[in-house]
């Protein structure tokens, strides 16, 4: 019997919240009929945070929020990775921080905070080399760090996903695709995200070719796309904080049809080897930049989160991928009937 493909549909929460107050966020999310959210930035009453500067008061909290709004944390929206690979003024407000350093002290947390939201999966990236130069001649020494990255990941029985974003040395699907058969380790996979190729000036063809070669060490997707205008030139750096024409998935160069067309196809797969690895499927992640995006994180308020929503799950029904919003069985199974 054949069974129509399914994905979880998830979201980073704090883009529904000018704040980032908690309350807006698992609200926003609640209404949507979102039961899955990515953590990035939270507010708790005492200033913004970004989650790897949690305490364990504000863990507590925070899982004591998602019991009350029927919350469940996909994945660690973690900036790991976001660092120079090499101690140079490149002309970037990048940090470096050694890497033997950092794989102790951030890579180890970033660990211990996934156990403690009980989620399988961390957001990472594949490091900034110096600014202006090739990032291929850099490649080996990415794989060197994210190997060690995702062997940490391997230990506490999690997955550490490598998102594709300009201006890193895996800036494209062909240079992630690259590390990722360098690194060869089970617990890396990589993120598809086609607002942030569109972005750096690449067409849909373009976009697709990416995506097509990130296939086979596919984890889960980042939902944005980009329009037309205001791209910069292929393979040049990009000023992120400038960027300002990120549009829903249904209308963007990006086509997301095309490749939740592909993806449909491969979905009992992914599935299955997602699932070995203790993930219970699949995860489109909303990061839809509605109203501004930047280098560690973007806002589209409570009404653009429900125009992305809505485009996504018109995309995903036009395709014939199905996905799970709450319903009125949910509700009541909260409730005890």
């Amino acid at each position: 019997m054949n069974t129509v493909p399914r994905v979880f549909l998830s979201g980073f929460a704090d883009e529904g919240s000018a704040n980032k107050t908690i309350i807006e966020q698992f609200t926003v999310f609640a209404a949507l009929g979102l039961q899955y959210y990515s953590i990035r930035f939270v507010n708790l009453g005492d200033g913004v945070k970004n989650v790897m500067k949690l305490t364990k008061t504000d863990i507590q909290r925070v899982r004591q929020f998602q019991d009350e709004y029927g919350l469940n944390v996909s994945s660690i929206g973690s900036p790991i990775g976001k660092i120079k690979l090499v101690d140079t003024d490149d002309g970037s407000t990048n940090q470096f921080i050694p890497f033997d350093k950092y794989l102790e002290q951030d890579v180890r947390q970033v660990c211990d905070l996934a156990h403690a939201f009980e989620t399988k999966l961390i957001r990472g990236f594949s490091f900034y080399h110096p600014r202006n130069e090739n990032p291929y001649d850099y490649v080996s020494m990415a794989v060197d760090r994210l190997g060690r990255i995702a062997e940490m990941c391997h230990r506490s029985d999690l997955t550490f996903g490598l998102e594709v974003e300009s201006n890193l040395v895996g800036q494209t699907g062909q240079l992630l695709a690259d590390i990722y058969r360098q690194v060869n380790h089970p617990a890396m996979v990589l993120i598809f995200d086609g607002g942030n190729q569109v972005s750096q000036g690449y067409s849909s063809q373009e976009v697709y070719e990416q995506y097509e070669v990130m296939k086979p060490g596919l984890g889960w997707l980042h939902i944005k796309d980009y329009a037309e205008t205001d791209r910069a030139e292929k393979g040049g750096h990009v000023e992120e904080n400038k960027l300002k024409n990120f549009v829903p998935a249904d209308e963007g160069r990006t086509d997301h049809a095309r490749i939740f067309r592909d993806l449909a196809a491969i979905l009992p797969a992914l599935e299955l080897k997602l699932k070995a690895r203790g993930i219970p499927g699949v995860f489109l992640d909303l990061e839809p930049h509605l109203k501004g995006g930047g280098q560690f994180g973007g806002f589209s308020g409570p009404d653009g989160m429900g125009v992305a929503l809505r485009a996504l799950c018109k995309t995903l029904e036009f395709v014939g991928i199905s996905y799970h919003l709450r319903d009125f069985n949910d509700i009541k199974a909260a409730r005890g009937f």
